[in-house]
């Protein structure tokens, strides 16, 4: 008999071996390329604040300091900072929650802090109060952390000197009207612009899930539909951050003067966005359903993958046109051929509404097509259609028959 060969220790690694490290390298490389996208996104979006909030803290520091006569400004920049950082969402509640918190802070702290002097516990005594009576007065994030932020101040930084409450706040308020007016009149941010970087790492994902749930329903792979509905909850944070950057656009051109022309492309542009938003959410519904319909093995008719594509397609032919300034007729087409198919894939009632409906659908797809027909009538109104036309057009298009 041969003798057993050894295997090589210098040799060449197995097939399996080097396709897994070139698994590995790729996912490495693809998890950098993403990290390092997710950054410049992110600088992009939020390099101007950097801007607006050392300018802010700059002349706020200037006008305390030379006009004022404080030689040690705190509340002024720091409120000029908070005010420019608050500026993804509604600048002007968050302007006066941010001073009411000042308010309290100081008040609080010049109260108590001559009595008890400072340390550890007089600090923690005086923010819980702070945040309590902030809590009390129904006051939202802004105005409880800075409540206790400028109570901690208070607390640490500042001697416990009486009727010292009318220079601090007076020292807060020129803060918050300085990054007020910085980010407002002198470095007004370009609303188009931000709703637009907002919108892209949220619409181009969302495309792609679905495109991607579409080929799982046609390969029936319950996996790969949950990966795609997984995805499309991980939007969550990013549409909550385009509802703060579609507030924050819309007040920039309400209260900028450099942004006034912008006002009537804006409200259009916002308008098309949150509907398109309100229609992700409604795709998000839809894959919940169709991965429980996977999961629990229903029939899905092959105009389903096909109408889930066209829908995401769509929403890609939209943005283009509504980038481009043009009437969106090729979007509308697609939206409403893609309802036309979810109905095809749902099929017919029994004619005799005594007798049950016969669908090629179970419970879930049937659920799902409703969703369906809500994501399209809401991309419909983003085209430019007034609702009542949109539902029109989805219920003309989904039931033919019953129109005639």
């Amino acid at each position: 008999m041969p003798a057993k060969q050894q295997p090589a220790t210098g040799g060449d690694p197995s097939p399996r071996e080097g396709s897994r490290a070139g698994r590995r390298w790729d996912g490495l490389r693809e998890r950098v390329r993403h990290g390092l996208r997710t950054r410049a996104w992110r600088l992009r979006l939020y390099g101007l604040l950097s801007v607006q909030a050392g300018l802010a803290a700059a002349l706020a520091w200037f006008v305390v300091f030379q006009f004022l006569g404080n030689p040690t400004p705190v509340l002024a920049p720091t409120t000029a900072v908070g005010i420019v950082a608050a500026s993804m969402g509604s600048r002007l509640r968050r302007t006066i929650e941010l001073l009411v918190g000042v308010v309290l802070g100081l008040a609080v702290g010049d109260t108590l802090m001559p009595f008890f002097g400072i340390g550890a516990w007089q600090t923690g005594v005086v923010v819980v109060l702070a945040i309590i009576i902030a809590v009390l007065l129904k006051g939202g994030g802004s105005l409880l952390t800075q409540a206790g932020g400028t109570a901690v101040l208070i607390a640490t930084l500042e001697p416990p000197v009486r009727d010292l409450s009318v220079p601090r706040f007076v020292d807060a308020a020129v803060g918050g009207l300085i990054g007020l007016a910085v980010g407002l009149l002198l470095v007004p941010v370009h609303p188009q612009r931000t709703v637009k970087r907002l919108a892209e790492p949220v619409l181009d994902p969302a495309v792609t899930a679905l495109h991607d749930l579409a080929a799982a329903l046609r390969q029936r792979d319950l996996g790969a539909a949950q990966r795609g509905l997984g995805a499309l909850r991980t939007l969550s944070p990013r549409l909550t951050a385009l509802d703060e950057g579609l507030d924050a656009a819309q007040e920039v051109v309400r209260l900028a003067p450099l942004r006034w022309r912008e006002r009537p492309s804006l409200a259009f542009y916002t308008e098309a966005v949150r509907h398109m938003e309100r229609s992700l959410h409604s795709c998000r519904s839809i894959a919940r359903r169709l991965t429980k319909a996977l999961r629990d093995d229903e029939p899905i008719s092959e105009e389903y993958p096909a109408a889930i594509d066209l829908l995401a397609t769509s929403v890609q032919t939209l943005r283009c046109a509504i980038r481009a300034r043009e009437e969106p007729r090729e979007a509308r087409q697609q939206i409403l051929a893609a309802v036309e198919l979810v109905g095809k894939a749902q099929g017919a009632a029994a004619p005799d509404p005594t007798r049950p409906h016969t669908h090629r659908l179970g419970y879930s797809g049937m659920i799902a097509a409703g969703e369906f027909r809500t994501a399209a009538q809401d991309l419909l109104i983003a085209s430019g259609l007034d609702a009542d036309r949109a539902a029109e057009l989805v219920r003309r298009t989904a039931d033919p028959d019953e129109w005639g």
